[in-house]
């Protein structure tokens, strides 16, 4: 069978066609168009470091970022922690810890006791005006308690609403500048004693396999000018 041939007519007409497509790339150039900005860099992806490493086997210390607690003795009917009393919360905390001062269960006994005395000397009680926000996505707002510490020092817990209680969820104290809200996240913000002129900045975010807030996020900011140190001579006796 014959194959298919163009005709010359058409082919000439392509021929021209093909010029003056090159004649205007050429009168775009002269008119200052798109030109090569040189050669692509290499993209260099992760080198791994000592692959030789063994495996851990042994679990690190555990400092207690993803220690939870029930409370007792506090009742959340209908799940609405807005109906609870944040003192009566962080009380009852206090109480199932009797003398504990370290970890993320303790507080001072000067601050204990100040907590235990909040009715009688509301002037003095270190615990600060509640929060409220959806931090696990379920649809409920926890608790977000601030206690003052000495040392200048602040003392932040979360209080998920579940079975009818309370369960803590995060308990943290720091040296702290300022926590902010961002979605269902909690950023703290904490001076950073040994390097003048940067901070702390702590993103607290709820992992539903440990069911905790965890840190996910860790990082030193400058911001400047240093912040004086704490002064424990300033604390309140």
């Amino acid at each position: 069978m014959p194959r298919h041939r163009t005709p010359r007519s058409r082919l000439a007409a392509v021929a021209i066609a093909v010029t003056a497509a090159a004649l205007l790339l050429a009168g775009c150039d002269d008119a200052g168009g798109l030109e090569s900005a040189g050669p692509t860099p290499t993209a260099v992806g992760p080198v791994r470091l000592w692959p030789e490493l063994p495996e851990i086997s042994a679990p690190p210390i555990d400092y207690g970022e993803n220690h939870t607690e029930r409370v007792d003795g506090i009742a959340v009917p209908g799940g609405d922690v807005h109906a609870v009393d944040p003192v009566a919360v962080v009380r009852a905390d206090v109480a199932a810890h009797p003398g504990q001062v370290t970890g993320p269960d303790g507080l001072s006994e000067q601050t204990a006791r100040q907590i235990r005395e909040c009715g009688t000397e509301p002037g003095r009680c270190p615990v600060l005006k509640p929060y409220y926000r959806d931090l696990t996505g379920d649809g409920r707002d926890e608790l977000i308690v601030g206690i003052t510490v000495p040392e200048q020092q602040t003392a932040i817990r979360v209080y998920m609403p579940e079975k009818g209680g309370l369960t803590r969820i995060m308990s943290d104290t720091e040296a702290i500048v300022g926590v902010e809200l961002a979605g269902r996240d909690l950023i703290v913000r904490a001076v950073s004693a040994g390097i003048p002129g940067y901070e702390y900045r702590t993103v607290w975010s709820w992992d539903g396999q440990q069911r905790a807030m965890l840190p996910a996020r860790d990082e030193i900011v400058h911001v400047g000018s240093p912040r004086p140190a704490p002064d424990p001579s300033a604390d309140t006796p």
